[in-house]
């Protein structure tokens, strides 16, 4: 496999449905992987590029964003990124992106996208 991999929108699109049909979040780890890659910061970083177009294109087509799902190992939480820019003003959310409050927030977003998913 390449890097395109990764950049390729509607393959990760479609694992990420596959994962919200499952009901269940991905890390950033296992998404490289099933891309046929390991984990390295540059992917990590590609990758993300990639999770914002797949929002972009959902939102505008008023389905939930997937990049939620995606999560770090450690805490199982979106990466810095996804708390960044307008995401969290247009959620209302100004807490931090650790701990209880940011998990219970994930959580929320997370299951939007399982219910919205599960029967598609």
């Amino acid at each position: 496999m390449t890097d395109s991999s990764i950049a390729d929108v509607e393959r990760v699109r479609r694992l990420l449905i596959a994962a919200a049909r499952e009901g269940r979040a991905v890390s950033y780890s296992e998404l490289l992987s099933d891309l046929g890659h390991r984990f390295t910061r540059p992917r990590m970083r590609a990758v993300c590029r990639t999770l914002d177009a797949i929002d972009e294109a959902a939102i505008a087509v008023g389905e939930p964003e997937l990049a939620v799902l995606v999560v770090r190992e450690s805490d199982r939480l979106p990466g810095q990124g996804w708390w960044g820019g307008a995401r969290a003003l247009v959620l209302g959310y100004d807490g931090p992106w650790t701990g209880p409050r940011a998990m219970e927030l994930v959580h929320a977003q997370q299951q939007i996208a399982f219910d919205y998913w599960q029967d598609r």
